[in-house]
């Protein structure tokens, strides 16, 4: 029987519950993490347990001791039946009053898991009118506060795309609402950098450590030029995911630095914890 684990307490999925108080559903003061689970085991868990950390810091939330939310982990992934999921890991400020202040007291500590389908196909992504703040309380952090995203995720399946794709204040490629962007740009395959107010995503980190790409600030309107010749889209889920249509523009799908990226990136699946 699949578990949920909630502040120290292993419970079935319909026993699993918080406070209708916690900071987390309140007002979004939490973090997260989305850890693909990829023959059974957690793939990168080192890596998401070190921005969990980040995010929490970030957020003013004491973060758990990672050992604490590794053996969270385990225990989870040993009570589900499924070799391919999504483990969530989420950590919030804790009970809190009806509004945004905080009051003293440990985190919340949730961590479940769901199967998910084993998908490979091009993705589309629509750009969206709205802009990442570079320079926000929140950037580069993981938080709850994922609204924003659920807008405009909605705004791409209205025009029949499956990813957004944001610019920042300065009108630079960004990233999209749960993933990273890489593209094709006169002939250097780059992505945002960090300072574009992008996160660090854990999957992008792994291209671009072990492929030719490099961090490169992109204006938004490059993407309908046909200087941008290809595009792929990284994040815990997607892996690696060559875009079809990027804006208003179909490209030719998989170019060849997305199928090096992709090839890349089913040789790390074997790593477990790379």
């Amino acid at each position: 029987m699949p578990l949920a684990y909630v502040n120290g307490a292993l419970l079935a999925e319909e026993d699993a519950r918080i406070s209708v108080f916690d900071h987390g559903l309140v007002v979004g003061d939490g973090v997260f993490e989305t850890v693909l689970l990829h023959n059974g085991a957690p793939f990168a868990l080192t890596r998401h347990l070190q921005r969990l950390e980040r995010s929490a810091t970030g957020l003013g939330i004491s973060p758990p001791p990672s050992e604490e939310v590794a053996a969270a982990v385990a225990a989870v992934v040993g009570s589900v039946d499924y070799l391919l999921g999504r483990i969530r890991i989420t950590v919030t400020a804790g009970l809190g009053p009806l509004g945004s202040g905080r009051i003293p007291g440990p985190p919340t500590l949730v961590v479940a898991c769901s199967e998910v389908e084993d998908e490979d196909h091009l993705g589309r992504a629509a750009i969206v009118p709205w802009t990442r703040n570079e320079h926000g309380a929140l950037t580069g952090l993981k938080t709850t506060s994922y609204a924003e995203n659920a807008l405009a995720l909605a705004r791409a399946a209205e025009e029949g795309a499956d990813e957004a794709l944001f610019a920042n204040t300065a009108g630079m490629l960004c990233e999209g609402t749960g993933s990273n962007i890489f593209v094709v740009h006169e002939g250097e395959l780059v992505t945002p950098p960090l300072s574009s107010g992008c996160l660090a995503g854990v999957t992008r980190a792994l291209v671009l450590e072990r492929i030719a790409g490099h961090e490169a600030d992109v204006p938004m309107a490059e993407l309908d030029s046909p200087r941008v010749t290809e595009a792929f889209l990284t994040s815990t889920i997607r892996g690696v995911q060559p875009l079809a249509c990027l804006g208003r523009r179909e490209l030719a799908a998989p170019g060849p630095e997305s199928e090096k990226a992709a090839l890349c990136y089913r040789e790390l699946l074997g790593e477990v914890d790379p």
